[in-house]
């Protein structure tokens, strides 16, 4: 990067570490620090909701998602508006009624303290590992750009966060997600603009949503029906697994799991959550699209100029310098030669766009298809070479590096640092979230419980800080275990998936199984999770339908268990 993006990138994250700390004047007390008293307006939420859950994952992966398998990854968010209304009737109202702190304090009342400490638990595991993979994201970066070493760079990454998430709790981290997402909103705009500004001068939106769409990249809809009339369920993104497994994930993310919860009790009122809520499910889908889109437009681009062989430069310059360097040389000239004719190809098949031949326009389709085949297979053969005996142990994945090279390669001086600040922005926003929300069901549910039960509110305060540090700690600790998970977009909703259903079933077991009781409940979930897992290792079946397959697992077994249970008073008259 040039002298000026490294102004920009260290000026506008210098900017909001300030600005983090100078919003951090909270009362001193559990309410202060993780509610942030609960006087956040509904447009704070708003941003907030959405900040939390679009990480840097989103924008560094996502584009990478539809450059390679197209943007039918939309589809995963088909059931999220449906569950904000679900969750705006259900469950916000009951956890103002109580005032609690954490989702999981319900349990206790309705069940027991083993059955809250045991969903505690779930989130605390799976919101803790995915939190290591939010902050491995945006540290590849940096390790890319400057050939830092991947750990040290975990560490900067993970350090520079804590500042102001240790400081400032709910209050800091509510209002940075305001400026961050206005920031990221920008330059995602901006970058948008450059890549078709950037195309041939005869080449508009227009046609290069044409050629995106002829080569597969616009399949936002897909029925996950094969050609022999039968559902795939291993294919991972269709309208279905969207609406009902989606619908599942979203019901129990942004209603079970304490990182989204804790931003709509922030709220005002139970009017002021309600309307964050739903206002995240009308606007997520739209952007989520946006950001695939760019994707498949950064796709065209590399139709009309050359591409990389493979996008993470830092395991092109190791096979430059190893004993497979001819190899990779000679795979590199196939791809090149393939690229020129792609480049060929696709410039006569926006002439016969123009002119409207689709007879010509057909053939060159067919022949940009066969070209993308070839150039995919020379990638794969290049990707082998990194599990090569003295290359193997690289990252041979990738698509979270796509959009981050173009940026790179092709951004204007200044708007690159820009558009890499964006990225830390974003993995600040929703790191900085699960944090407090892994402190607070830390200090609520564990620690207030087991171990210390009586404490001030000054004793509160300092405990969440330290929980928030320690968490932060080992957050950067998991980050270091990060590097070869594929797509993180994909992977951070895959282990999301391993555990959200089984705490969503726990929930829907206290609201509609009145006569279920603590024991049935505990037992039911355990069950659950463990065939979850199984199903999850020997399985192939998308990741999408464990959220319900868990969810529904623990309310059917809690249910039957029950009926075939005696009541407790007709035990009792029985003993008597």
């Amino acid at each position: 990067m040039s002298h000026i993006d490294w102004m920009v990138l260290v000026t506008t994250l210098s900017a909001i570490i300030i600005y983090g700390v100078f919003k951090s004047r909270t009362s001193k007390s559990l309410d202060g620090f993780f509610l942030g008293d609960r006087q956040m307006p509904w447009y704070i939420i708003v941003l907030s909701i959405m900040g939390t859950q679009a990480s840097a994952i989103t924008f560094l992966s996502a584009p990478g998602q539809a450059y390679t398998d197209g943007m039918r990854f939309v589809q995963y968010y088909f059931g999220l508006p449906i569950a904000m209304v679900v969750i705006c009737i259900v469950f916000v109202p009951l956890f103002h009624r109580l005032k609690v702190y954490t989702a999981y304090e319900y349990l206790e009342q309705r069940f027991d303290l083993k059955t809250r400490t045991l969903t505690s638990f779930l989130f605390l595991l799976q919101r803790g590992l995915s939190t290591g993979i939010s902050i491995y994201a945006p540290a590849i970066i940096l390790s890319s750009l400057l050939g830092w070493n991947i750990y040290w760079t975990n560490l900067v990454m993970g350090g520079l966060l804590i500042v102001y998430t240790v400081t400032g709790g709910a209050i800091a981290v509510a209002y940075t997600q305001q400026v961050q997402l206005i920031i990221i909103a920008g330059s995602m705009i901006i970058a948008g603009y450059m890549v078709v500004h950037l195309l041939p001068a005869n080449v508009g939106l227009v046609d290069a949503l044409h050629v995106s769409g002829r080569l597969g990249k616009l399949n936002a809809l897909t029925t996950g029906w094969t050609t022999h009339k039968t559902f795939d369920w291993t294919d991972r993104y269709n309208v279905w697994s969207g609406l009902i497994g989606g619908f599942f994930l979203a019901l129990s993310y942004f209603g079970t799991d304490q990182s989204q919860v804790g931003r709509y009790l922030t709220a005002k009122s139970l009017m002021e959550s309600r309307l964050g809520l739903l206002m995240n499910g009308l606007v997520k889908i739209p952007m989520q699209f946006a950001i695939l889109l760019l994707g498949a437009l950064v796709f065209v681009f590399y139709q009309f100029y050359p591409a990389p062989i493979f996008f993470n430069k830092v395991q092109t310059d190791r096979v430059e310098a190893s004993v497979y360097r001819l190899d990779g040389q000679r795979l590199k000239a196939q791809y090149d030669s393939l690229s020129m004719q792609r480049q060929q190809a696709v410039s006569a098949y926006a002439q016969a766009v123009t002119r409207g031949d689709t007879l010509q326009e057909n053939q060159l389709s067919t022949q940009l298809q066969m070209l993308n085949k070839q150039s995919a297979s020379v990638r794969t053969s290049y990707k082998n070479l990194l599990d090569k005996p003295g290359l193997k142990g690289g990252d041979n994945n990738d698509t979270n590096y796509i959009f981050l090279r173009w940026v790179i390669d092709h951004m204007p001086v200044g708007l690159v640092g820009l558009l890499i600040a964006i990225i830390f922005l974003a993995a600040w926003g929703s790191i900085a979230a699960a944090l407090n929300a892994l402190a607070s069901c830390s200090v609520v549910d564990i620690h207030k419980k087991f171990i210390q039960k009586e404490c001030t509110h000054l004793e509160d305060y300092r405990l969440a800080r330290w929980y928030t540090f320690g968490w932060g700690l080992f957050c950067m600790g998991t980050a270091m275990f990060a590097s070869h998970l594929g797509s993180l977009i994909e992977a951070v909703n895959v282990l999301g998936s391993l555990f959200y259903g089984t705490i969503l079933g726990i929930f829907l077991v206290a609201f509609y199984v009145k006569s279920a009781r603590g024991h049935v409940v505990f037992w039911s979930a355990i069950i659950v999770e463990l065939c979850i897992v199984a199903l999850f290792t020997w399985s192939s079946i998308g990741f999408l339908w464990l959220n319900a397959i868990g969810a529904l697992g623990v309310l059917l077994i809690s249910w039957v268990w029950t009926m075939a249970s005696p009541s407790p008073a007709a035990s009792a008259k029985n003993e008597s």
